[in-house]
């Protein structure tokens, strides 16, 4: 069979060879003429089909076997398109447009915030994010509208403005009245003083996180706004 059609070839070669010399016309032009006047017949497997070169007899076309491949190609890109979809629905499912973060600091102030008789939670109330609207700027609590796994960060910033005096602030982030972590400061040798603190937390639908100063301390001379509190839902959770 491959003698065969290699004899085909050759001679179909040779007759184009003839309509090239012959003229000097377009290439494509040539090729075409020569493919119309071919008279002989090509042993293709029995593919007879009407070709675009005017309709040869016995012309030799892949018609059949493009057409399943790209048939065949159009269903795999179905199949994976149905495929995106499915996977796009289960990752909506799992997270359901949930969408919680904010990011907020306190007023800037260029006295002191404290001390108090009690533990007093900070309200944060410059607010520069709220999405999802889990935080409270007039008590300083957030409060889980979904259950999940949550990232929370705060800084403490003091400063006294006068060497010597004493730094003395403490604050803890707490959950639902349990302290979850604290960062403090008790000394005279820097008037000027930070510190931040990231934690996660699995909290359920209306669990509340918030930052609180504890009694007695105090802090002083934030006139950046330097003093904030922020968070996010990292991802949902059924509830725990």
């Amino acid at each position: 069979m491959r003698k065969i059609v290699a004899v085909a070839v050759l001679g179909l070669l040779g007759a184009l060879c003839s309509c090239l010399r012959a003229q000097a016309s377009d290439p494509l032009d040539i090729i075409r003429q020569a493919a119309a006047n071919w008279t002989g017949t090509l042993p293709c497997g029995g593919w007879d089909c009407v070709c675009a070169f005017k309709k040869p007899r016995g012309c030799c076309c892949v018609t059949t076997p493009l057409f399943q491949l790209e048939e065949s190609t159009f269903m795999q890109i179905v199949g994976l398109w149905k495929d995106l979809q499915d996977l796009t629905n289960q990752i909506e499912e799992v997270t359901g447009g949930r969408n919680v973060t904010f990011a907020a600091s306190i007023t800037p102030i260029t006295g002191c915030f404290g001390p108090f008789n009690r533990n007093v939670s900070i309200s944060y109330n410059n607010v520069s994010l709220n999405q999802g609207y889990g935080y409270n700027p007039s008590m300083g609590t957030f409060t889980a509208p979904y259950a999940g796994l949550y990232s929370f960060s705060y800084t403490v910033y003091s400063n006294l403005g006068a060497d010597g005096e004493r730094l003395y602030h403490k604050v803890q982030l707490m959950k639902d009245g349990q302290v979850i972590a604290s960062s403090w400061e008790d000394n005279r040798e820097d008037a000027e003083d930070s510190a931040t603190q990231v934690v996660l937390l699995h909290l359920k639908k209306g669990n509340q996180v918030y930052i609180e100063l504890v009694l007695g301390r105090f802090v002083c001379g934030d006139t950046q706004g330097y003093n904030s509190f922020s968070g996010y839902l990292v991802y949902p959770l059924s509830d725990i």
